[in-house]
């Protein structure tokens, strides 16, 4: 769940410096700061199973993931958003001391009760407005469970896939992940 701050707007500029030197992560949206909280063990499991399957499938090839800790900006017309996605692959080439990606192609988010709202409403209004996006993941965290937000011309089509026998294949990226990896070791519901 995420926290509000300050009432009064930041810059970015401001919020990007003070991030470098944050012991908390915060996201910004539009001038506004919200402290992030921790999730659960098995939400944290599902990003690291993911972050494991694409690290080591996009071995040798242009894109690569990265973890909650790298954020993305989102162009708001005038204004902007930073998120710490769970996890995010790129594919264009970045400096190694970027701080953030305004080019995700795949963007992963892990759901829970007290992210659900923010996940599949504010961050899904916001993520498919990247040019480059290609999928937006929302992964349940105790259900074997993917929506699967994909671009097809200029809108996304959704698709529901479930059960541990299932398949994430993820064509954009040459990536497909087993769901019985995808939820390795994640205590499930039902």
């Amino acid at each position: 769940m995420e926290l509000p701050v300050s009432e009064s707007l930041i810059a970015e500029k401001v919020y990007l410096d003070g991030e470098l030197i944050s012991g908390i992560k915060h996201e910004y949206v539009a001038g506004q700061v919200y402290a992030m909280s921790g999730g659960s063990l098995n939400h944290q499991t599902v990003a690291t199973n993911f972050l494991c399957q694409a690290g080591n499938q996009l071995v040798g090839k242009p894109c690569r993931p990265t973890n909650s800790d790298f954020k993305v900006r989102v162009k708001l017309g005038e204004d902007c958003a930073f998120y710490y996605p769970d996890a995010t692959i790129i594919c264009t080439p970045l400096a190694g001391d970027a701080q953030f990606t305004d080019d995700p192609t795949v963007i992963l988010e892990v759901i829970s009760p007290s992210t659900r709202r923010i996940d599949e409403v504010q961050k899904f209004r916001d993520y498919i407005t990247i040019p480059s996006l290609q999928v937006y993941l929302l992964a349940e965290s105790d259900l074997a469970r993917v929506t699967v937000f994909r671009r097809v011309g200029e809108s996304f089509v959704r698709e529901v896939i479930g059960g541990i026998d299932a398949v994430l294949d993820l064509s954009e990226v040459s990536l497909s992940i087993p769901f019985a990896e995808l939820y390795r070791d994640v205590e499930l519901k039902g």
